[in-house]
């Protein structure tokens, strides 16, 4: 995918959400034998969130930024992700949420920022939120500015990078075991939630 065009690459892109997703058949080649065993859905207690995955022209191919979250106590501390979070009352919908949150936690000037669609929402049972990935585009390569409470470093993932076997490791929660599906990215194992919108994300890329 080198010397990818910028804006042919973001017309077919654009076209391309406009059709069906491939939703969960996508979603479920990168779940782990865990998240299947328990089969969780959406409740009332359920959390709406949004994560933000924005391309940009870099020296040779186009590039997301992906966040790697500090280590702490909390279900998702460590691991890599797309920036996002929680929903809250100034955002009028979850693409506000995706480009607020985005702003707050790497810098990313939302207003500079051309939405082009949506993934399909994605539920996470460890921390009981309902994901919206939301894809969009930036002119440049952004400055990053990462909040250190929320994100110990920024990668700058090429496309190039996203075209990656799958691998499996095995996982233990509570003395059980399970197999996990992930992607090998720049030295880091991307997993779970993020892993699967990746796969999504896979199937819709203009070749």
């Amino acid at each position: 995918m080198g010397g990818v065009d910028f804006q042919d690459f973001t017309e077919k892109l654009w076209q391309r959400l406009l059709q069906p997703l491939p939703g969960e058949a996508a979603h479920a080649r990168m779940a782990s034998g865990r998240r299947r065993l328990l089969n969780l859905h959406p409740n009332d207690r359920t959390r709406q969130s949004a994560v933000l995955i924005v391309f940009y022209p870099g020296k040779q191919t186009l590039q997301v930024p992906l966040i790697l979250r500090p280590a702490y106590e909390g279900v998702h501390g460590g691991q890599v992700a797309f920036p996002g979070g929680r929903a809250e009352r100034v955002d009028r919908d979850l693409t506000a949420t995706a480009l607020r949150e985005a702003q707050e936690e790497i810098g990313i000037k939302s207003s500079d920022v051309r939405v082009l669609g949506l993934l399909t929402r994605l539920y996470i049972p460890p921390s009981n939120f309902w994901v919206q990935p939301v894809i969009g585009v930036l002119p440049y390569r952004p400055d990053f500015y990462p909040d250190p409470r929320e994100v110990e470093a920024v990668l700058e993932v090429s496309l190039t990078d996203f075209v990656q076997e799958i691998k499996v490791e095995e996982r233990h929660y509570q003395g059980v075991a399970f197999e996990a599906p992930y992607y090998e990215i720049q030295g880091h194992r991307v997993w779970g939630a993020t892993a699967m919108m990746l796969a999504e994300l896979l199937e819709l890329l203009p070749t």
